[in-house]
């Protein structure tokens, strides 16, 4: 006997139906095989289904079974199929009825038929209303996090007992009712204020610019002299994410596994800050079964490269196209997959490796060609990428003391100011998939950045003064975009470009 069940198969971020057929022979040596390009714990399935059945009460079917994962030329990775193919054995040796409706099942199963947490339950959601299969049986801890797709009806299944008997109707599942976006967002707490930054008031100007426009930062200067607190700052004062990126970044943390287990959206932007000894494939993803990377998990948020010359070479430039593009692609030999990389890079680095190069109140002991050569670990095409470059140095302890009795601006009310300026952006990109200046392309800068004969005359000279890039000249034209949203501003004005001038690297590398 011929039973069909749907499931869902990840791709990359996306959700592709899937048909589990079982075939139950009549004739032939009891077997169980599973075809359909599965791996090893695909095919470790068998035994979890095994036990499971039994230990629910059922029979286990004696004869030679055969599984499809159809389409087949899809590799299938991961647990998750355990309960559409043990529902499928089920149906297909008679134990539940054959006119079980359409729907999308999906879960790993214990040795006593116990529903356990799993991956991809949100792209595998998705998928399914897509499909136009409305309902769907997940386990009883992620189904929160299905039921923020709207129209789906989610049953939280806690066992395979529990969903023997609702199909039997002995005891019908309750479902969960959806979830809004709206009733996720809650008010944030963070450890770090920007009211509890003294003095660095220029960088603190550059990260208000970043979190506005999406910028990439680049922040210099000797040890203790507030670079990485200033950057673990930085969060505090970005806006909320929008309902479209909070899937975006859901997805991505479903799929990777780490989703909070019982949660249902991401709604913070995420901060990431791999150390500095992280491997390419740990920053930008890959594997035998492609994984995103840590570019990818920051996406829509903040990539902290603390000691940013201290990353091997090849880790630094394998950023260059993921940081022009927003998106990595890896390929291998079963297929290539693509992933989002649209994150704020903030990286953080000394100007020598004893660190006082430049430094006031501290003597540098390093030989010039020593300090030359530790510059030169960034490369220039690097640099070029970064929109915003800012000195951070040590203040005196005296300046310091004085400015802890000056009362500042604290981040919520930078927050506002950047969330009116974003809501600026949006309105400007709302027919393009666009959220921040930073992502515009040089055919829409030329479009929503018109330039006056002033602003065009400062840039000519800046240009031949400063040896600007074609790259280079752009990102001034975005940054100073930012500028004048965050100043509300209808146009960009020579003031604007000057400013964004300012945050240019002064060496051409």
């Amino acid at each position: 006997m011929l039973a069909k069940v749907y499931s869902g198969v990840t791709f990359g971020l996306t959700s592709v139906k899937l048909t589990v057929e079982v075939d139950i022979a009549m004739a032939g040596m009891p077997a169980f095989t599973i075809v359909g390009l599965p791996d090893k714990a695909v095919e470790e399935s068998k035994e979890r289904v095994r036990a499971a059945i039994k230990n629910s009460g059922a029979d286990f079917p004696s004869r030679r079974i055969t599984v499809n994962l159809a389409p087949a030329d899809i590799p299938k990775n991961g647990p998750q199929y355990d309960l559409p193919i043990a529902v499928g054995l089920l149906i297909a040796s008679g134990q539940l009825p054959k006119d079980v409706p359409d729907a999308i099942f999906i879960g790993e199963l214990s040795l006593d038929g116990q529903l356990r947490h799993t991956n991809g339950i949100l792209p595998t959601a998705l998928m399914a209303r897509q499909e136009k299969l409305t309902a769907m049986f997940v386990p009883e801890i992620d189904a929160q996090e299905a039921a923020v797709v709207s129209g789906m009806i989610v049953y939280p299944v806690s066992s395979l007992l529990q969903l023997m008997q609702h199909y039997l109707k002995m005891h019908e599942l309750p479902t969960v009712a959806n979830i809004s976006f709206s009733t996720l967002i809650k008010k944030r707490s963070y450890e770090l204020d920007f009211a509890d930054i003294a003095g660095q008031e220029q960088a603190k100007r550059v990260l208000e610019i970043a979190a506005c426009g999406g910028h990439n930062v680049f922040l210099k200067g000797p040890p203790g002299a507030g670079k990485t607190m200033l950057s673990r700052a930085l969060p505090s004062i970005l806006p909320d994410l929008t309902e479209e990126e909070a899937y975006e970044v859901t997805k991505i943390y479903s799929i990777t596994g780490n989703m909070p287990i019982g949660s249902s959206l991401i709604t913070e932007r995420p901060f990431r800050s791999p150390h500095h000894t992280t491997s390419r494939i740990g920053l930008i993803g890959g594997g035998t079964n492609p994984q995103p990377g840590e570019i990818s998990l920051a996406h829509r948020g903040v990539l902290f490269l603390d000691e940013f010359p201290e990353y091997p070479r090849s880790v630094l430039e394998a950023l260059r196209q993921p940081m022009e593009d927003g998106l990595v692609t890896i390929a291998r030999a079963k297929g290539a997959v693509t992933y989002p990389a649209k994150f704020i890079l903030i990286a953080a680095a000394n100007p020598c490796p004893c660190g006082n190069f430049g430094d006031s109140t501290k003597k540098c002991t390093c030989m010039p060609g020593v300090i030359i050569r530790y510059q030169k670990r960034i490369s220039g095409p690097i640099l070029d990428r970064i929109d915003l470059h800012v000195d951070v140095m040590t203040i005196p302890t005296d300046t310091l003391v004085e400015l802890a009795q000056v009362k500042r601006e604290d981040s919520a009310q930078i927050r506002t100011g950047i969330a009116s300026a974003r809501q600026t952006q949006l309105e400007r990109f709302h027919k393009k998939q666009i959220f921040a200046n930073a992502e515009m392309s040089t055919k829409e800068v030329k479009e929503f950045c018109p330039l006056s004969q002033a602003c065009y005359t400062l840039l000519k000279q800046a240009v031949s003064k400063l040896a600007l890039s074609a790259r280079s000249y752009y990102k001034v034209i975005k940054v100073a975009q930012t500028i004048a949203d965050l100043e509300g501003a209808k146009v960009i004005e020579p003031r604007h470009i000057a400013e964004s001038l300012q945050y240019r690297p002064r060496l051409n590398n």
